[in-house]
């Protein structure tokens, strides 16, 4: 059984599962590694294959004594091609090609969509971009059976690619039969988050939260922001949701792709003051799918999501399907904690002065913890809970003394992996005051970092305010 270490990276690394990676001994690997939570796609794979996964993961966490949150990743109504005549096929600047309904095209000038009120739905002048942004078309007529567009940006494109329709408000639903289902199955299998693509409103989000919680899942429901119309909706949807992902892959092409750093620290900041976790995603080491080393861009890339202040980044291709998944989560785990030394102390202090009035008694008492045990030089602050809750805040403080959250819930221990700065240990039942302290030396002695007289600072409950962390206890390590 691993032990985990307080000089681990407090940025948490979110890595997908594919065939590079489902395997027992490659997980293991990955948590070693610095895997935090797994996510699982459900726009790939089978059911069987998911459910492999997840055995797989809970296998592995068991065999190394680390804890790994898993992710669905519900697909969302995403837009595709049908079948072309030929592939690839190469779209030409000032071509005219057509939109025709069904999914099988008949000739080389012709476009067919999965989606079937596409052709309803769009209006003369709106954009329409085809495989991730490698060609972009604008309609310029329409008729009862067909579109007429114009090849602004030409490329080579194939049969089921994406289709992106930024602009165009679509009937769609955010969640749809298939999504519903795959949430279903996500609740049965017990995962700590679940994402919601293509999000669009705070509505849809609550749509999601609703199901799960009707099937006794306690899941952390995460908004992937990727749609003009949820930039738009941005403080609702993250004041609804439990947690962000910034999916720069269809952001960047439902918006101009120039706009997407600031969309990301966008983002970010507004995380920061709702105090929800924040990953961002999409093609952070994309070189290493085939190379050992990332470019230098990736790793700036990675540093300045963690400087923004980004709880967790995320491995797609690198470790579903690349050639290095390991050493893209070792590659991964340097970035970040050669970057998190570069922190300035003032990001202790990301709140904003106009929210200060706002701070819970269990936030004032963790805040007050952190600043003791900076004074004293303690070793780490300790936080026994059985709510996620109180970890999460402690995570948006943003300090870097090493914490870890002590639970005796499974599920907490598993949800706390996203959160930044945070160790969870999962234990029996440690709150009565000698447990806990008791608890902590057992810990102690099983880790490197920490040697008999180093002091800490536990955060616990006395019961005197029901539901408030109200007490701050210093100890020493014995």
């Amino acid at each position: 059984m691993s032990v985990q270490s307080l000089s681990n990276a407090r940025t948490k690394t979110v890595a997908t599962v594919g065939p590079a990676s489902i395997s027992p001994d490659i997980l293991k690997k990955l948590l070693l590694a610095g895997v935090d939570v797994f996510r699982i796609n459900m726009a790939h794979g089978s059911r069987e294959s998911h459910e492999l996964a997840v055995a797989n993961i809970r296998s592995a966490s068991e065999t190394t004594g680390l804890p790994a949150g898993i992710l669905v990743d519900l697909a969302g109504p995403k837009i595709r091609l049908g079948q072309l005549t030929q592939n690839p096929l190469v779209l030409n600047n000032g071509d005219e090609i057509k939109f025709v309904r069904g999914i099988q095209s008949k000739s080389d000038d012709e476009l067919t969509c999965i989606y079937e009120p596409l052709i309803d739905e769009v209006k003369i002048g709106d954009a329409i971009v085809l495989a991730d942004g490698l060609a972009r078309l604008s309609v310029i007529a329409r008729a009862e059976d067909h579109l007429i567009c114009r090849v602004n940006d030409g490329g080579a494109i194939r049969s089921r690619q994406g289709v992106n329709l930024p602009g165009t408000n679509l009937s769609v639903p955010a969640l749809g039969p298939v999504d519903r289902d795959n949430a279903k199955w996500a609740a049965g299998q017990g995962v700590e988050f679940v994402s919601l693509s293509f999000v669009r409103n705070a509505e849809e989000i609550k749509e999601l939260q609703n199901l799960l919680a009707s099937e006794n899942s306690e899941a952390m429901v995460i908004a992937k922001i990727e749609k003009r119309e949820a930039l738009d909706a941005l403080d609702a949807i993250v004041e609804a949701t439990d947690g962000v992902m910034v999916a720069r892959g269809d952001l960047g092409v439902e918006i101009d792709i120039e706009k997407t750093p600031a969309a990301q620290k966008r983002i970010i900041k507004t995380c920061l003051r709702f105090r929800k976790p924040v990953i961002v995603a999409t093609q952070m080491l994309e070189s290493m799918h085939a190379s050992k080393q990332p470019t230098r861009a990736e790793v700036t890339d990675v540093a300045n999501a963690i400087h923004d202040g980004a709880d967790a980044c995320m491995l797609s291709g690198e470790t579903a399907i690349g050639e290095y998944p390991v050493e893209s989560v070792q590659m991964m785990n340097k970035i970040m904690t050669e970057t998190e030394k570069s922190l300035s102390q003032q990001r202790a202090r990301m709140r904003s002065e106009d929210h200060a009035s706002a701070w819970e008694i269990s936030d004032a008492v963790i805040f007050g913890a952190a600043h003791i045990a900076k004074r004293i030089h303690a070793k780490m602050v300790v936080i026994a809970s059985r709510e996620s809750e109180i970890a999460l805040i402690k995570s948006k403080q943003r300090d870097l003394i090493p914490t870890i959250c002590i639970t005796d819930q499974a599920n907490c221990y598993r949800r706390m992996s996203l959160f930044w700065g945070v160790t969870p240990v999962l234990c029996s039942s440690p709150f009565q005051h000698d447990e806990l302290l008791n608890f902590v030396n057992q810990w102690a002695s099983t880790n490197d970092d920490l040697k008999s007289g180093d002091h800490f600072v536990a955060v616990t409950d006395t019961d005197l305010l029901p539901g408030v962390h109200d007490s701050v206890l210093v100890a020493q390590i014995d």
